[in-house]
Order: structure tokens, then C-alpha cells, then sequence
């Protein structure tokens, strides 16, 4: 965002420098440093320096590529006559003037020895110097601290009651080793450990701020401290005893509406399940809840039993309460709590149209209608059926290609069927606390007739399991996994492309498709309070091995097949990692690495067409048409060809490999509102394993990282509420078959599409 306004001072020719701009009697504040130094080594050194840096008061005015874009435009805006612009830039990003008489130097001073103090440093030395110069002013702090105290001996002070043998039990996870630093930080942390361990043991009422700590250095002339830990004389009585759980009720079908309705009560593994009508079975509902009767109340167990209950899908709220059983009194040694699980369900029905219009960078367009209808409670154990039915037309509009016109079809069926459970022949428990697995049904048919070239039917079957491990980690594991395709109606220049290509043919007549897959996803993205998120994705999959087992003797042209069908034969895996640095709340520099490798063998010599990589589009390198890279040094034929890397009489097919290598940086900002923006450059391309004749230099080579495609570009997208309508304009600084960088802006490829790119 910065770099616009750069480019709009250079424009209208206005200066960058705020010197002018600067009172006689001021000089601008830049900044302050810290220089610490310390008597003995201190491992965590660079972290405090980082801490007592956040200190300095005030902070100056921010800086991007040597200007500080808010003063000036604060500065312009206070002119006689700012005009529109200069007022609206203020309005956004314009930022008062910091200078030297807003500094308090003495009172930096003072926050420093305070925090020192409390990270453990006494009797530290802290003085300061002011440099001007030419209307510019810095702020030294020179901090000098000798040896810390540090612990010698650490008990708690207790009694006769229960809770004194828990604190005793949970020491040894202490955080304090002899020897650790005074911090009180570190102490605040010891009591909030202390406080979540007793609250797993039952201990109900407790909480943190009842325990105190006191230090004592009398007995030690080094600067050494014994720290006794102990309760304080106001803690209630209550607070003081374990809970267990007397009750445990389950609402199954709660809403305000019926709450005061007549319901039945079903008991059933020592839990009532209480409902209207017979709406969630509880035999279904009960590995869901991790309660029982007797235990002691545990808030982890509370957090995971709402977590599998909302991941169910069935359910829009999931509540959890506890309730005295009986009132307190003294000398009670155990408390019980009565747990109450109110579940407020969805809309068992929902039907939901979409409708959609299509813009590719292969220059089709057209719409598309997708029609869903989903039961969210089928056999009444959480079970949920979905089912879509979709409809997509496309037209080929010019673009610099012979095949302007050229119209596809596309019909599609698809049927999901998700139990919240394991389905297996056996039964065995795997220990998931943070959610129940799902096991997931998939059954489909699409018909795509892509005129003047072919019409194809693909039937897809899976069965497979998937879940959350915890808040970041995803699996998806398919041990079954049909696909069949069936190509027909294929035109005579379709034919011979298939001809003079066997490697492409052979990836079509593929047809039967049936192996494993394994999906690992551990993503951060979500987490707000991370400056760093990362998203790390990996993909396994393996076809055709135990087909090859079953399957009889070899046909004449080498081929094996099963029930008629010539079965392929691979493996493929791929990584994808993302990291995100993010400037502030709104601006973020993302980076992304995507590799990936298929290898067929036995019954296949190449990869089934649908299983190869592609590069290109608005997901990939955006400088590039979708498919129009690579492999390799590949370029189509100039009589086919007007550089503007379009596809031409479908060779496009020819335009995947079985190897992709990607690298994307991306830096995102605000505009205005709902508006952002983007700068990105994408490098990528795609390879083949062994060499085809039919397309020249579309193996893989020593020299690959010079065959990378290489495009920059920016971007602007419609950000309302997660839902993203992207537009990105780039142009390539180098196109694989070129050895030379030539940045051309005469083909600029413009992407339309929804959602960020990664």
C-alpha cells in the first residue's frame, strides 16, 4: 500500500521528504535502542532486550521504503487549501508528528528498572543520551544489571486437607529448577499451572489468584532466594474440596421454544437422555459424551465432550453446565455437581441452488447451476446425506485462438453419506478425545461432452475416514478408492493427437483407476494470535497394486486386465507449505512452496491424464494461461501459436507432467473497507519423468530451476466476511523456453477467481 502512495507522489511530482514540514524549535523523534549489558551470561538476554525495546515511549512515526508515508500526509493535510486527495490519505493512513519534546526520558528510565526489577535484576545502573541532528533525534538508553537473584529452594506450606497433596503431586511439573531466575512472569504462570492442575483433579471453585507467593534472601549472602508457596486465609471453604459428577443429563433436542414441553427420559450407560421424540439415539450419542457418573469433574474432559458434540453436524449449539447437587457446608471433603449438555439441533432439511458464472483462463465462460438438498439426521445417529446435483455450460469466446466457439458440456451427480463414527468389521477404540472420527461415503457420475474433441462418463466411488486430531491437525485417510472413465465420441483430430502421442494416450485409456490415499493437513492459518502461521500439506496416493494381484496374464500388447478394463498403476505424492509474516492486523507477507511427483510403472508408462500436474492459472502462476506451462522447455508450434500462451487444438492435453515445482511470495494489504490489495511474483512449471518424443523437452533436467515460468503482478479482491472475489493482472519476466528475463507487458494475463490463491 505504501509503495501506491510512492508511486502517486512520484506521479504528481511531489516530494517525499517531511523536513520542510518540521518546526524551527522541534526535531522529529526516530526512535530509541537499548544497549544492555549484564555482569554474567543470561540465556534468555536477546529476549529481554526485545521486552525493555517495547518500553520505549513514545514510538515514532512508521517508515516504509525511506519515507514515512503518514507524517507526510498528515503534514500536507494541514495546509491552507489540502485538497480531496491530501484529506482522504490523511483520513487513512495519516499519523501526528512525534518529536523530541513528546519524549520523557526519566520516566523511560523508570519503566526499564521496574521491569528489570521484575524479571529479577536489582540496583541496576540506567542512564541515557539525547543525538539531534538536522531536525532528527535519537534516544540512547544505556542499561548495565548485575547478577540476579536466583532460587535456591522452593516448598509450599500446607495442612492436613486434600488439596495440599495435589499442589504437592503437581511440583513436579514445576517451571521453577533451582536455580531459575525471580521472575514475575514466570511466577504468574507457576500459579496458573498449579490452578489448571487442580482443576483436572476436580477441584471445581478453585482458582489462581488463591495462592501467593513469598520469597525470602536472609539466609544467603550471594543473591540467592527460598520461595514458599502457600494459600491465602480468605479462600472459601468450597474452593477447597474436589467435585464429582452426580448427573449427567443430556438434551438432545433443546430449544427455548420446548423447553417447558412434556419429554421422555431414556437412561442409558448411567446418563439420562432427555427428548421431545425419539430424535438422536442414545446408543449413537453416547461415545460422543465423555461424562460418567462418579468422575471428577475435569474442564479438558468438558472441552472435548462440547468439541465432538458440535463436530457431529446435526448440532448449531452445544452448552454445558454444572449445578450444585447439594449446598456447601463445613467440613464437607467433596463436593457434587449435577452436568447438564443442552444440544440445539440444525435444520434437519436444507436445500440450497447455486448458481454461478464461469470465467476461466482457458477463455471458456458460461454458468453453472449446482442443486443440494442435505439430511443432517438420517438414520437419527448424526448421520448426514448430502446430494448435488449440477449443470455447467461452456463457451469458448476469442482469445487469439482457431477454436473461438467451441462449446463443453458438463452433467454431474454426486451422493455423500457421512456417518460420525468408525465403520469397520471390528471394533476398537483409538483413543481420540478431541473428535469422534467420521467415516465418509462418496458415490458419483459426470458426463462431460467437450465439443470437437471427445465426450467422456466418469463413475467415482471412495470410502474412507476423516478427522481432527486437534484444532490444527486434519487427517483424511481413503483405503478405498474407484474411479472409471469411459472416452467416446472422439473426433479424428483428437484421434490423431492421441496417435502422434502414445504417452497421452496411454493416459487416457487408463480407464480404471483403484488404489489408497492419505491426506495430512496441519494448518495455523485460522489462529489470529500467531505472528507466524503456518499450513503444511501432504498428499499420498497409490493405485493399481492389488488390482495387479488379481488381475490374469498379460494381453498381447503387454496389458493387464481386470473385469475387462485396463487398470493403471502409480504412485503419487505432493507437498504444500505456506507461511504467513504478518505486518499488523491487515497487512501480511505470505509465502508458499508446493512439490510434487507421480510415477507410474507395471501396467501404466504414463500417468492417468486426470492424475498429472498442470501449471498456469489463477491458482498457480498467474502470469500464465491455465495449462500453458511446460512441461519442461515444451513450446507448442509456432503455426499454432501467437505468444500469448493460449491453447490451441487442444494442446493443452499435451501441457501436464507427472513432476510440479512451485514458489510463491505475495504481499497483502488494505485499500479501503472491504477492499484489499496485492503484489505477488509466482515461479513454477511441470515435468515429465521420462522422455516423449512428442513433446521435446518436457523431461526433467539438471538444469530445471532454469525452466521455471517467472511472473509478477498485483491484485486487488473483494474481501466480505471470508467470502473473496479475486482479480489478479500479471505479466511473465520469463517464459521457459526463453533463456533471457524479458519482462512482457503486451500479453497480461488477467485471473478471475474466488478465494485467495493459497
Amino acid at each position: 500500500m505504501q509503495l501506491f502512495f510512492c508511486f502517486l507522489a512520484i506521479f504528481l511530482g511531489v516530494s517525499c521528504s517531511v523536513n520542510k514540514y518540521i518546526p524551527e524549535d522541534e526535531a522529529l523523534y526516530t526512535g530509541g535502542e537499548i544497549d544492555l549489558e549484564t555482569e554474567t551470561k543470561i540465556k534468555d538476554k536477546k529476549e529481554i532486550e526485545e521486552e525493555l525495546n517495547g518500553l520505549l515511549r513514545p514510538e515514532p512515526n512508521s517508515k516504509f521504503l525511506g519515507v514515512r508515508w503518514g507524517l507526510l500526509s498528515h503534514y500536507k493535510s494541514q495546509k491552507e487549501n489540502p485538497g480531496f486527495i491530501n484529506r482522504f490519505f490523511n483520513k487513512k493512513i495519516g499519523e501526528e508528528p512525534v518529536y523530541l519534546s513528546d519524549v520523557d526520558v526519566q520516566k523511560t528510565e523508570d519503566l526499564i528498572n521496574n521491569r528489570l526489577e521484575n524479571r529479577g535484576f536489582y540496583k541496576n545502573s540506567i542512564t541515557s543520551e539525547v543525538n539531534k541532528k538536522k531536525k532528527r533525534a535519537t534516544a540512547k538508553y544505556n542499561v548495565s544489571v548485575s547478577e540476579p537473584y536466583r532460587l535456591e529452594t522452593y516448598t509450599i506450606e500446607s495442612d492436613s486437607m486434600a488439596i495440599y497433596d495435589s499442589i504437592q503431586t503437581s511440583l513436579s511439573e514445576t517451571l521453577l529448577d533451582k536455580k531459575t531466575r525471580f521472575d514475575l512472569d514466570l511466577l504468574k504462570d507457576e500459579r496458573e499451572r498449579i490452578d489448571d492442575y487442580l482443576k483436572d483433579k476436580g477441584y471445581y471453585n478453585f482458582n489462581d489468584d488463591f495462592l501467593i507467593f513469598e520469597a525470602d534472601t536472609n539466609q544467603y549472602e550471594q543473591k540467592k532466594f527460598d520461595l514458599f508457596l502457600k494459600m491465602k486465609d480468605e479462600v472459601p471453604g468450597k474452593s477447597k474440596i474436589p467435585y464429582k459428577l452426580n448427573s449427567v443429563e443430556v438434551y438432545t433436542d433443546y430449544s427455548v421454544n420446548n423447553d417447558s414441553l412434556p419429554k421422555d427420559t431414556i437412561h442409558y450407560n448411567g446418563i439420562d437422555y432427555i427428548q421431545r421424540t425419539n430424535f438422536f439415539k442414545p446408543k449413537r450419542l453416547a461415545p460422543f459424551v465423555l461424562f460418567e457418573k462418579g468422575q471428577y469433574y475435569n474442564p479438558t474432559r468438558s472441552k472435548y465432550t462440547s468439541n465432538r458434540l458440535s463436530k457431529i453436524g446435526t448440532y448449531k449449539y452445544t452448552t454445558i453446565r454444572f449445578e450444585d447437587a447439594k449446598p456447601f457446608q463445613e467440613g464437607d471433603s467433596l463436593g457434587l455437581l449435577d452436568a447438564k449438555i443442552y444440544l440445539s439441533p440444525m435444520n434437519k432439511h436444507s436445500l440450497r441452488a447455486e448458481v454461478q458464472a464461469n470465467s476461466k483462463s482457458n477463455n471458456y465462460v458460461g454458468p453453472a447451476l449446482a442443486l443440494s438438498y442435505s439430511n443432517r439426521n438420517l438414520f437419527k445417529g448424526g448421520e448426514i446425506f448430502n446430494t448435488t446435483i449440477s449443470f455447467g455450460y461452456e463457451k469458448q469466446i476469442a482469445g487469439g485462438t482457431d477454436d473461438a466457439g467451441l462449446t463443453s458440456t458438463q452433467l454431474g451427480f454426486r451422493t455423500d453419506l457421512i456417518f460420525p463414527r468408525i465403520l469397520f468389521p471390528l471394533k476398537f477404540d483409538l483413543g481420540f478425545d478431541y473428535e469422534v472420527p467420521k467415516t465418509k461415503i462418496t458415490v458419483g457420475v459426470e458426463y462431460l461432452n467437450r465439443e470437437e474433441f471427445y465426450t467422456s462418463t466418469s463413475f467415482i466411488t471412495n470410502f474412507g475416514y476423516t478427522w481432527n486430531a486437534n484444532r490444527y491437525v486434519y487427517h483424511e485417510l481413503i483405503p478405498i478408492g474407484l474411479n472409471y472413465s469411459s472416452l467416446y465420441n472422439t473426433s479424428e483430430e483428437f484421434d490423431q493427437l492421441l496417435i502422434d502421442n502414445p504417452f497421452l494416450e496411454n493416459s487416457f485409456e487408463q480407464k480404471f483407476i483403484a488404489g489408497l490415499s492419505y491426506n495430512f493437513v496441519y494448518n495455523e492459518i485460522s489462529n489470529t494470535k500467531k505472528r507466524n502461521p503456518i499450513y503444511f500439506s501432504t498428499n499420498f496416493k497409490i493405485a493399481g497394486n492389488l488390482l495387479n494381484l488379481m488381475a490374469g496374464k498379460p494381453d498381447e500388447e503387454g496389458k493387464k486386465k481386470i473385469f475387462g478394463l485396463e487398470y493403471a498403476q502409480f504412485v503419487k505424492t505432493d507437498v504444500d507449505f505456506r507461511y504467513q509474516y504478518r505486518i499488523d492486523s491487515e497487512q501480511a507477507l505470505v509465502a508458499r512452496i508446493f512439490g510434487g511427483i507421480g510415477y507410474a510403472y507395471g501396467n501404466s508408462i504414463s500417468m492417468p491424464y486426470s492424475e498429472q500436474y498442470y501449471a498456469g492459472g489463477p491458482f498457480s502462476v498467474r502470469a500464465f494461461r491455465i495449462r500453458s506451462l511446460g512441461p519442461g522447455t515444451y513450446r507448442i508450434d509456432d503455426d499454432n501459436n501467437d505468444d500469448d500462451d493460449t491453447d490451441s487444438s487442444g494442446s493443452y492435453l499435451d501441457q501436464t507432467g507427472d513432476i510440479r515445482l512451485e514458489a510463491n511470495l505475495e504481499y497483502r494489504f488494505p485499500i479501503f473497507s472491504y477492499v484489499k490489495g496485492a503484489l505477488f511474483a509466482d515461479a513454477g512449471n511441470v515435468w515429465l519423468l521420462k522422455e516423449n518424443p512428442a513433446i521435446p523437452g518436457g523431461e526433467i533436467s539438471s538444469g530445471f530451476l532454469k525452466e521455471l515460468g517467472v511472473g509478477v503482478g498485483a491484485g486487488l479482491r473483494v474481501d466480505i466476511q471470508s467470502f473473496v472475489i479475486r482479480f489478479d493482472l500479471a505479466a511473465p519476466i520469463h517464459k521457459p523456453y526463453e533463456k533471457r528475463y524479458n519482462f512482457d507487458l503486451s500479453h497480461p494475463i488477467l485471473n478471475f477467481a474466488f478465494g485467495y490463491p493459497f
